[in-house]
């Protein structure tokens, strides 16, 4: 068994978080003879506890069964293969296995620009995407959001019906559709640009995996814009990993009697860029 393999047969088959996943990774990548079983027997990140077993679910038919399903659901990179988003590979605990549907030469584009924001938009939110969207799109810049309701949905659906690329990260596997109001737009991400997970097939999208799935959006863009966004976000969390991955941010700024300008505004005092105009997003990226 090949380290490309065994790092897709951890991430189908076994419940090992993602800082684990990455753990092993490291580990096994600095192998020069690798043997799955050798290398469980041996190492300190699986408990003794669990070594025969994981050696036999390894090699299991049900894995193999499990593995090509996912196969056959999509395409599957590993953080090994050349498709492998380089961005990626400079964030904190990086995605070992990305589950994907749709043109994957996307994932290496240079020019990538997150947008993000509440899931319940008020109309200046929505002016704000309508006004930007058009000159991304004409500018080459391909959006990258969460395909979540409000501001997520509304980036996908402008970009792909300007005519342009959109990258959609979810929280769940490719074969689930959440929130179900997206289905079709999820199919049109899938044929006119790419869906992308870290997590397999029939996986449900469970509230944990929406903070994780928000390390990957920040880390693929150059930039990451922020729509509107209440005090505690999703919308933030994802802002404020992008800092931490030395990203740009950029906040649109909104009344300050509105409660889906707060956290925003709040972006913005501690430096986040005010997004006022197309050439803030263009200067960043």
């Amino acid at each position: 068994m090949e380290v490309r393999d065994f790092l897709i047969r951890i991430k189908i088959g076994t419940t090992f978080n993602i800082k684990k996943q990455h753990q092993i990774y490291k580990e096994v990548n600095n192998v020069t003879s690798f043997s799955a079983s050798r290398w469980v027997t041996t190492t300190n990140l699986i408990e003794n506890s669990q070594k025969d077993a994981t050696i036999k679910m390894l090699h299991s038919e049900q894995l193999k069964r499990k593995v090509k399903e996912n196969e056959q659901n999509g395409g599957i990179i590993t953080i090994l293969d050349a498709a492998y988003p380089a961005a990626l590979k400079e964030i904190f605990c990086p995605p070992t296995v990305i589950f994907y549907r749709g043109n994957v030469t996307l994932l290496n584009q240079t020019r990538l620009v997150a947008i993000v924001g509440s899931r319940v938009m008020t109309d200046y939110g929505k002016q704000a995407v309508k006004c930007l969207i058009p000159g991304l799109v004409g500018n080459q810049l391909v959006t990258v959001s969460g395909l979540a309701k409000g501001v997520d949905a509304m980036v996908h659906l402008l970009t792909l019906n300007s005519a342009g690329a959109t990258i959609a990260v979810v929280g769940n596997g490719l074969d689930v559709t959440y929130p179900k109001q997206n289905q079709i737009l999820q199919s049109q991400i899938e044929k006119r640009g790419i869906l992308i997970s870290e997590y397999p097939k029939g996986a449900r999208p469970l509230r944990h995996h929406f903070v994780e799935r928000n390390r990957i959006i920040a880390g693929l863009a150059k930039a990451t814009c922020v729509v509107e966004a209440k005090k505690q976000s999703g919308s933030l969390i994802t802002a404020n990993l992008a800092l931490n991955e030395n990203r740009n941010v950029l906040a649109i700024p909104g009344s300050i009697f509105s409660e889906n300008s707060n956290g925003t505004n709040a972006l913005i005092a501690a430096g986040a860029r005010p997004l006022v105009e197309l050439a803030d997003i263009l200067e960043e990226v």
